[in-house]
């Protein structure tokens, strides 16, 4: 990648011949900050906590690792020929909708193991999933990556921005959208809906598929400003293509939840985790 002079240097720390890059720093903060808040509300919920760790241990990796392969595979163009760089994430190159995969998969998985609700798991989990989003994004600005197209420095200054993302936004000579930015804003905003969503009556489910809504919603618009977009044909995004459907599932469940009823309040997981729904 050519960063210009104006560029943030990726590198975090250099230890002899050892790169510690701000994007893993990031992500790795990024993680952090999410199991906190997924540990302190199962605290409020009187849940053990022992199983939502046990639940991120293997969810965690698992969504990294599936992120990575999601990329890759609509790169396969080019990494078929780098083989040897398929590994270094670090420079990165992760999709989200990958690491959903990946990680709803180990729950549910790890869920039936346990004999707890999936669903239940997910509610807790849900908001630290868009925070985690929200700041895993600005590990792509310090890469200067997941931009969106073309602009000028007028324009950027009209947003208010700081001279550090502005400065940030040149590269090789031509200001781009902060597209990223974008994202991390509305993964903010969705990570308030959420913690005022979860003091409502909402079914259990809900507040997960509010999240999945939420985060689709926003990634459908910003993703169509984006120049990097995996394809999944000339003109259609994937990221796009996986939002719609994403959305279009998530509502349809929330109103077969809603028909059926016969599924508890999720403030009325006070108890453990129940072994239904």
């Amino acid at each position: 990648m050519n960063l210009s002079l104006a560029a943030l240097d990726p590198i975090a720390i250099q230890l002899g011949g050892i790169s510690i890059r701000w994007y893993g720093v990031i992500i790795a903060s990024a993680v952090v900050v999410a199991l906190l808040i997924a540990l302190r509300e199962a605290t409020k919920r009187n849940v053990d906590k022992e199983i939502l760790v046990d639940l991120l241990i293997w969810a965690i990796p698992i969504a990294i690792i599936s992120a990575r392969i999601y990329y890759v595979l609509f790169e396969w163009s080019y990494y078929k020929d780098h083989l040897n760089e398929i590994v270094k994430i670090w420079n990165g190159g992760i999709a989200i909708h990958g690491a959903l995969i990946g990680s709803v998969i180990t729950a549910i998985i790890f869920s039936r193991i346990k004999k707890v609700s999936f669903w239940q798991l997910a509610d807790i989990i849900a908001p630290s999933l868009i925070i985690a989003q929200a700041i895993g994004r600005w590990g792509n600005f310090m890469n200067q990556e997941a931009h969106g197209g073309p602009t000028t420095r007028a324009f950027l200054e009209s947003l208010h921005l700081p001279d550090f993302i502005v400065n940030q936004m040149y590269i090789d000579g031509i200001y781009y959208q902060p597209t990223f930015l974008y994202e991390s804003i509305w993964n903010v905003i969705g990570f308030i809906v959420l913690l005022i969503l979860r003091r409502t009556r909402i079914l259990r489910g809900e507040l997960f598929l509010s999240y999945v809504i939420w985060y689709s919603v926003g990634r459908f618009f910003i993703e169509g400003m984006r120049t990097d977009s995996l394809m999944l044909t000339d003109t259609l995004r994937m990221a796009q293509f996986i939002s719609i459907v994403l959305v279009a599932v998530s509502v349809a469940m929330i109103a077969y939840f809603r028909v059926k009823r016969d599924r508890p309040y999720y403030l009325e997981d006070k108890y453990g985790f129940a072994k239904k729904k």
